[in-house]
Protein backbone atom coordinates (compact mmCIF):
# COMPACT_ATOMS: atom_id res chain seq x y z
CA UNK A 1 0.00 0.00 0.00
CA UNK A 2 2.95 2.41 0.80
CA UNK A 3 4.12 1.79 -2.65
CA UNK A 4 0.48 2.75 -4.30
CA UNK A 5 0.55 5.83 -2.00
CA UNK A 6 4.14 6.89 -3.04
CA UNK A 7 2.99 6.28 -6.99
CA UNK A 8 0.08 8.17 -6.52
CA UNK A 9 2.19 11.30 -4.86
CA UNK A 10 4.76 10.77 -7.63
CA UNK A 11 2.16 10.76 -10.47
CA UNK A 12 0.16 14.09 -9.28
CA UNK A 13 2.91 16.02 -8.59
CA UNK A 14 4.55 14.96 -11.99
CA UNK A 15 8.34 14.10 -10.70
CA UNK A 16 10.01 10.89 -11.82
CA UNK A 17 9.28 7.26 -10.09
CA UNK A 18 12.09 7.16 -6.93
CA UNK A 19 12.02 11.01 -6.67
CA UNK A 20 9.11 10.58 -3.56
CA UNK A 21 10.73 8.13 -0.33
CA UNK A 22 8.71 7.51 2.98
CA UNK A 23 11.60 10.47 4.00
CA UNK A 24 10.49 12.82 1.75
CA UNK A 25 9.65 16.17 3.27
CA UNK A 26 6.87 18.40 1.76
CA UNK A 27 9.27 21.22 1.56
CA UNK A 28 12.04 19.10 -0.16
CA UNK A 29 9.53 19.26 -3.27
CA UNK A 30 8.54 22.61 -5.13
CA UNK A 31 6.32 20.93 -7.12
CA UNK A 32 4.64 19.91 -3.58
CA UNK A 33 2.67 23.14 -3.14
CA UNK A 34 -0.75 23.30 -1.52
CA UNK A 35 -2.86 23.14 -4.12
CA UNK A 36 -0.92 19.76 -5.01
CA UNK A 37 -1.24 18.65 -1.25
CA UNK A 38 -5.11 18.84 -1.40
CA UNK A 39 -5.11 17.18 -4.78
CA UNK A 40 -3.15 13.88 -3.25
CA UNK A 41 -5.23 14.05 -0.04
CA UNK A 42 -8.39 13.97 -2.56
CA UNK A 43 -6.81 11.34 -4.70
CA UNK A 44 -6.07 8.97 -1.83
CA UNK A 45 -9.71 9.22 -0.39
CA UNK A 46 -10.91 8.60 -3.98
CA UNK A 47 -9.00 5.95 -5.78
CA UNK A 48 -7.16 4.23 -2.39
CA UNK A 49 -10.09 4.65 0.21
CA UNK A 50 -7.60 6.35 2.63
CA UNK A 51 -8.47 9.10 4.11
CA UNK A 52 -6.90 11.46 6.43
CA UNK A 53 -9.65 14.08 8.63
CA UNK A 54 -8.88 18.14 7.11
CA UNK A 55 -7.11 19.05 10.10
CA UNK A 56 -4.91 16.11 10.60
CA UNK A 57 -3.65 16.53 6.48
CA UNK A 58 -2.81 20.09 6.89
CA UNK A 59 -0.33 19.58 9.13
CA UNK A 60 1.71 16.64 7.35
CA UNK A 61 4.74 17.43 7.12
CA UNK A 62 6.00 14.48 5.01
CA UNK A 63 5.20 11.60 3.37
CA UNK A 64 6.07 9.32 6.91
CA UNK A 65 3.91 11.31 8.87
CA UNK A 66 1.22 10.69 5.89
CA UNK A 67 1.71 7.14 6.32
CA UNK A 68 1.21 7.63 10.15
CA UNK A 69 -1.99 9.74 9.89
CA UNK A 70 -3.05 7.50 7.09
CA UNK A 71 -2.42 4.04 9.19
CA UNK A 72 -0.81 2.54 6.92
Amino acid sequence: MRQKVIALIEEILNVAEGTVTEDTMIAQLEEWDSLAHVMIIGELEQRLGISIPLEEAIELSGVRELFEKAGI
